[in-house]
């Protein structure tokens, strides 16, 4: 009888489910082929801290498979630190100028075909008016095609002074980027890319790639990386795909309810919309600003900052909810690191900003640091922050919110806890690897 009282059940639910507006499943033909070689060199450059100014920060250190492709701080420390997530800490004195002034977002199916928009505030994106058909920042155009989107994105944290160049005075690359000395055989990319080259194992590697008289380019890293990317952080047989692809029993019953609620009272899929619950487009949900900003007056108006227009000021991009389990803290600036908090400020923004809980935010104490909240006590600012907020307040009961939650969880591919291929034993440049024991 107990049973056949579940068999009803999920076909009621499946049914109704079936009347919403679902996504369709995930195929293979959604992401681009990849090439095995590319794919293993693409992770040892990402575990490896040559492509930082002064060799001692990855790619991984921010994007850690341990910590969910993020670090789990709501603002990073980038350059000057040392260690993984809450673990890191300035080292020799040598503090940075600020934190990072956004989130380190998740990895997680980046590499499908369909994300053509990158960074918090897109300032990457697939143009067909832009250098070689992607938008880059001012003074970043790229040099040369690159293979996807992703590529691009993957070779500007490299000119970042706070991410991964150094601070003018630490090396040449930093001074390179000071001077606004990006391109060209003397530019900041060409000289990363000299370094790479001039680790044997690494030209040896990109030989089969390139051939051997070819001689590398930033954009070879770039897309190394991404295939790497690609491969190594597809998340996509979550309960909810095998549910999709017609495993009626995949989602439990609680899940089912939630799912029936993302996709319908809650109005979660209004953005949270496609295969990877993103539409891709930009939001302005209201989250308090704290941290260094994009501005000098600790502020962040997003989008806004690319487009120039007032409309989207305080929008920021839609983040794909898959394996949003393993990826707090939450949005742009890392605002909440509990899920469940996170789902509620979207319930109720205005609620949420003025009743902001700053225990919420995951920060490492740098001391100095004491402007963080300036943002927060600035009632002119928080207001302009509230009203430029775009989400209807909805009303779910408890019972609703635990099984919205559920179905969040279903979300989560089993196999991105440990990855494919993993943290290499070591790197070709043989400089250290980021740690991996208690990372959180």
């Amino acid at each position: 009888m107990r049973n056949l009282l579940k068999s009803v059940l999920l076909t009621s639910v499946a049914g109704i489910a079936s009347a919403s507006d679902l996504p369709n499943p995930v195929l293979p033909s959604d992401f681009p082929t990849l090439d095995a070689e590319i794919v293993a060199i693409g992770r040892q450059l990402f575990f490896d801290p040559v492509l930082s100014g002064n060799d001692n920060i990855a790619c991984a250190t921010c994007h850690h498979p341990a910590l969910g492709t993020g670090d789990a701080m709501s603002l990073s420390i980038g350059e000057g630190g040392l260690g993984l997530g809450r673990m890191r800490e300035v080292v020799n004195g040598n503090a940075p100028k600020a934190r990072i002034p956004r989130n380190a977002p998740a990895l997680f199916n980046l590499g499908a075909r369909e994300f053509s928009v990158m960074f918090h505030d897109g300032r990457v994106q697939m143009s067909r008016d832009a250098m070689y058909g992607i938008a880059m920042p001012e003074g970043r155009t790229l040099e040369r095609p690159v293979a996807t989107p992703l590529a691009a994105q993957n070779i500007l944290p490299i000119l970042s002074h706070d991410e991964m160049a150094g601070h003018p005075g630490e090396n040449p690359i930093a001074d390179a980027i000071d001077a606004e000395e990006i391109h060209g055989p003397n530019g900041a990319w060409q000289q990363i890319t000299d370094k790479v080259e001039a680790v044997e194992e690494y030209r040896m590697a990109f030989d089969w790639v390139i051939g051997k008289d070819t001689p590398l380019h930033i954009t070879d890293i770039g897309n190394a990386l991404s295939q790497f990317i690609t491969y190594e952080f597809r998340a996509t047989d979550s309960p909810f795909d095998q549910f999709l692809s017609g495993k009626a029993d995949a989602l439990a019953p609680d899940q089912l309810a939630g799912m029936e609620l993302f996709y319908g009272p809650a109005n979660c899929a209004s953005c949270h919309s496609g295969k990877f619950q993103t539409d891709h487009g930009f939001h302005a949900i209201g989250l308090p600003q704290f941290g260094p900003g994009k501005d000098d007056a600790y502020s962040d108006a997003g989008r806004g900052m690319i487009t120039g227009l007032a409309a989207d000021k305080y929008r920021f991009r839609t983040p794909s909810l898959r394996n949003v389990t393993l990826s707090a803290p939450y949005g742009h600036n890392g605002a909440y690191s509990d899920l469940e908090a996170m789902v509620r400020h979207h319930l109720d923004p205005f609620e949420g900003l003025g009743n902001y809980d700053r225990r919420q935010a995951t920060l490492h104490d740098l001391g100095a640091q004491d402007k963080d909240w300036e943002p927060m006590e600035n009632l002119a600012e928080v207001l302009r922050i509230a009203m430029a907020a775009e989400i209807e307040p909805v009303d779910l009961s408890e019972v609703e919110i635990d099984q919205l939650m559920a179905f969040l969880s279903a979300l989560e591919d089993p196999i991105s806890r440990n990855g494919r291929l993993g943290v290499p034993d070591r790197v070709p440049s043989d400089l250290p690897l980021d740690p991996v024991s208690d990372p959180s």
